[in-house]
């Protein structure tokens, strides 16, 4: 496409988005073109159509944690924290467990970090074992069900796997004592171990407020078209890059990286929100897992998501219209992306950019403080309450038993110890 034309595609793209600020959420719908339930969904209210109990755990298990080491705050999977947090004060919330619909398990396994901010996974599951261990030993509800209708946030790369690398979380699949949860994850791919039916997949963590602080004037023109940053080669934890993202990542850096429609690059300037918001067409290819930050930060700052990872499940994927405001490319085809995103008619572009303009969107894929209707704290809690009622199966008879305590790696049954 000529670069003319490219031009004044983003003057005319930077005009419709500036005129959705500021309208209300009906407007918005009626201007950008929702379709069926998609548009209706995300905004579904959820007080009134369940209730949660919060488990009153000892402190060790979440916020001693944060108080130990307050990076958990800001990295992409604290998610687990924001939830615990948002319950403690929601309409939502009985005191009365009697009369709950779900439990929620106030753990945070990923609050364990290396010196790099990394999360170590290895004792996870013994947490986790622990904390279900005394629910189970102090109220009734745990053995009516065998968790059943009790929920967990587990937002590791690959779940309630809990490992980094994808072999490894194969093998070990979910934790046992998980296997009739509900289990609220950031993993989402289709016929993986690692994701069991019934799962809520959610957005990875970004700062809403940071984000916010790096918010351009709506008109500024998108001169960058493809826009990248971030790890192309992990050679600590693959040194011969057999592994890391399949190679996608590798591939992106030998084929792109001095074509000039591309701006990619391992450099992770202070520019990299204003960058994004200048850019037509953000890459989120896959990493260890499936997902990152990159979608989130995408989509708020109104950049089209070019999603390279195969069978992927994206979030609230019921509700947000995701083939409406992205591009999938699958991992074979990389080495033609920069044809597949050159040819891409400009109607199909506005359109996305328009749809990635409505705040319905932005605001279901963010965490924000105070939580606001519509955000990804209240699309977790329309998740659960289109699971009611519980059918019959998750109720036990009494004395029933079907989960295996001593199932799993035998390291995962050693004492947790903080």
């Amino acid at each position: 496409m000529e670069k003319g034309i490219w031009g004044f595609t983003i003057l005319i793209v930077c005009s419709l988005a500036s005129r959705t600020e500021g309208l209300g959420m009906d407007q918005n719908r009626q201007i950008l073109g929702f379709q069926g339930n998609a548009g209706d969904a995300l905004d579904d209210d959820p007080v009134g159509r369940l209730k949660v109990f919060v488990y009153e755990l000892p402190s060790k298990y979440n916020v001693d944690l944060v108080k130990r080491d307050p990076r958990c705050l800001t990295h992409m999977f604290a998610a687990e924290i924001f939830m615990h947090r948002f319950l403690l004060s929601s309409p939502v919330r009985t005191l009365d467990s009697e009369e709950a619909d779900w439990f929620y398990v106030p753990v945070y396994p990923t609050c364990d970090l290396t010196k790099d901010g990394l999360p170590l996974p290895f004792r996870s599951p013994r947490m986790m074992r622990s904390a279900i261990q005394l629910i189970a030993s102090e109220w009734p509800h745990w053995n009516k069900t065998e968790g059943a209708d009790h929920f967990f946030v587990v937002p590791h790369d690959f779940g309630a796997c809990f490992h980094y690398q994808e072999e490894t979380a194969v093998e070990r699949g979910i934790l046992p004592l998980l296997r009739r949860a509900t289990l609220v994850q950031t993993f989402g791919q289709k016929n993986h171990v690692c994701l069991k039916e019934g799962s809520i997949v959610i957005p990875p963590y970004a700062s809403p407020q940071r984000m916010h602080a790096h918010l351009l004037p709506p008109d500024i023109p998108r001169s960058i078209f493809i826009y990248f940053r971030g790890l192309l080669h992990d050679g600590m934890n693959d040194p011969e890059g057999c592994y890391y993202a399949r190679g996608a990542r590798a591939s992106l850096w030998l084929n792109f990286k001095n074509n000039p429609i591309f701006d990619i690059s391992t450099e992770h300037p202070s520019t990299y929100y204003e960058d994004m918001q200048r850019s037509i067409f953000c890459l989120c290819p896959l990493g260890w897992a499936p997902w990152s930050p990159r979608l989130v930060e995408a989509v708020v700052f109104g950049c089209i998501p070019v999603v390279i990872a195969d069978d992927i499940v994206l979030p609230f994927a019921d509700t947000i219209p995701w083939t409406d405001i992205a591009v999938f490319v699958a991992e074979k085809d990389i080495v033609r992306l920069d044809t597949i995103l050159t040819s891409m008619p400009t109607e199909i572009i506005l359109r996305k950019q328009r749809l990635l303009a409505n705040p319905l969107i932005k605001l279901a894929v963010s965490f924000p403080q105070p939580s606001r209707p519509g955000d990804a704290f209240h699309q977790i809690l329309n998740g659960l309450a289109r699971k009611l009622p519980h059918g019959s199966s998750v109720y036990l008879q009494p004395g029933q038993k079907v989960l295996n305590w001593t199932a799993g790696s035998v390291e995962d049954t050693y004492p947790w110890e903080k």
